[in-house]
């Protein structure tokens, strides 16, 4: 944070690592928030923060003990004012000023009086939910504030899938590989120096015995994020030995990886390499990373297949539309290297999308345009249902985020406005039974892979140009002399 003179055309540096300031009224002191802390410092010059253990000059410094703070609240109160906002910011916000012919102000004096009735900050979410509710309108939400859990209580996670033998011990059935450029997505068990492998035992955790029916989660209780020392008895035999790891605090992003590692393999093998997979979790900038993890060798396959079951939404359904959406127009031919398409990462030939019930907002969105731009065949089951769209900048009093449905879509190609609560059918219908979970089979990848091979026999790739076809640039004789 800097302040320029305009009298000295001179620029001093006030502050560093600020998250947020307010001047006072009298211009001479600044308030600074540096997450959570906050302090006051002159307005017009440097001031170095104290040394270790030294006592600042309060003219200069003063730290705000906000733990001094104290606040009386009558939560009906609080809640009804809560329940009126959140009404009157759905009135001035939602994307059509008719509220798509509901009396909205009819609906929040009908609920209204429920606010006598409700006992816990958890009704009034349930009523609010419901208000919201009667506009039949997706993204109408209601978040309250997130109750972290401690440190000494959030669970740390190995890596892995264990299981309990006829002996009673846990052993590692399966250590889950992880993906090397993702910190999150990081393997504890086959990171350096530990060297798990299936089929060891896991006897103790910090010295304390695994004999617990949980299994060694119990004893992993407050360990999120920090190291910890495994007694390992090899499975093949050998003396137990003692292994350090530093455990995860969420096991969501290794196992995604290893779920779309599992997908992409199974692509592989049954089209015998022909057909290439990416998945894209969700339409922001995780999903766009995610897309191109792999796609520079996924397009150079005869057909693509993307996947878009489970999409989160997001923002840029246009963009990944406009990288599918390539045509081959010409071949890059550099010597050393393998001719390569042009545009860059155009696919070779067929595209198949695979979707879900679970694909929704801009995962519906990307749906309904690959199927406008007619880019292939649709696979799966028809999508969520819900693209009108919201930006969640508004808060309650106590911190609760409230959504209004602003960015309502309206679609060529025979769709109009009947995305929003249907979602967008597939060409070919594929559901997913809790039987295919059960017994590990993906059917809708199955057919959404065997749908490319039909098509490659009728809609060959594109090919690299025959390099003896080239022109001879040799010259021409020249004419005789007269």
């Amino acid at each position: 944070l800097s302040r320029f003179d305009f009298q000295k055309l001179r620029r001093v540096e006030l502050a560093s690592g600020v998250d947020d300031y307010e001047v006072a009224g009298d211009g001479r002191s600044l308030v600074l928030r540096d997450g959570k802390a906050l302090r006051v410092i002159p307005a017009d010059h440097e001031v170095e923060p104290p040394a270790a253990g030294g006592e600042p000059d309060p003219d200069d410094w003063l730290e705000v003990d906000l733990s001094r703070l104290r606040a009386e609240l009558d939560p009906p109160s609080e809640w009804r004012q809560m329940y009126d906002e959140a009404a009157r910011l759905m009135r001035d916000h939602y994307w059509i000023a008719d509220m798509s012919g509901v009396d909205w102000d009819a609906v929040v004096a009908r609920y209204r009086r429920w606010l006598d009735r409700i006992a816990t900050r958890d009704d009034l979410s349930e009523l609010i939910w419901e208000v919201q509710g009667e506009l039949g309108s997706s993204h109408a939400y209601e978040r309250p504030p997130e109750r972290p859990a401690a440190a000494e209580r959030r669970l740390g996670f190995l890596g892995a899938d264990l299981e309990r033998d006829g002996d009673g011990r846990w052993r590692v059935s399966r250590v889950l590989p992880g993906e090397t450029s993702l910190l999150t997505a990081r393997s504890p068990l086959a990171g350096p120096g530990a060297g798990v492998q299936p089929g060891d035992a896991i006897l103790a955790i910090d010295g304390r015995p695994v004999t617990h029916p949980a299994g060694p989660a119990a004893l992993l209780v407050g360990a999120a994020g920090k190291p910890v020392e495994l007694t390992v008895l090899p499975g093949g035999g050998g003396e137990a030995r003692p292994v350090v790891v530093e455990l995860l605090s969420d096991e969501r992003v290794i196992r995604y990886q290893d779920w779309v590692a599992g997908r992409r393999a199974a692509t592989h093998e049954m089209s015998g390499g022909r057909v290439g997979y990416v998945h894209i979790p969700d339409m922001m900038g995780n999903g766009w990373a995610e897309l191109h993890r792999d796609l520079r060798l996924e397009v150079a396959r005869d057909a693509l297949l993307i996947d878009v079951r489970d999409n989160g939404g997001g923002h840029t359904s246009q963009l990944v539309l406009e990288k599918l959406g390539r045509m081959i127009g010409g071949w890059d031919v550099v010597r050393h290297k393998t001719p390569e398409p042009y545009p860059t990462d155009s696919p070779r030939g067929v595209r198949v999308l695979l979707t879900d019930e679970h694909a929704g907002s801009d995962g519906d969105i990307v749906t309904a345009g690959f199927r406008q731009r007619q880019l292939g065949p649709v696979v799966g089951t028809r999508t969520w249902g819900g693209v009108i769209g919201i930006d969640s900048r508004y808060q309650l009093v106590d911190g609760t985020v409230v959504t209004q449905p602003r960015y309502a879509f309206w679609f060529y190609g025979g769709f109009g406005w009947d995305v929003e609560n249907h979602g967008v059918d597939p060409d070919v219908e594929v559901p997913f039974l809790p039987q295919d979970w059960a017994a590990g089979r993906d059917p809708q990848l199955e057919r959404a892979v065997q749908l490319c091979l039909e098509l490659l026999e009728s809609h060959p790739p594109a090919r690299p140009p025959d390099t003896s076809t080239r022109p001879s640039r040799v010259p021409p004789p020249l004419p005789p002399r007269p």
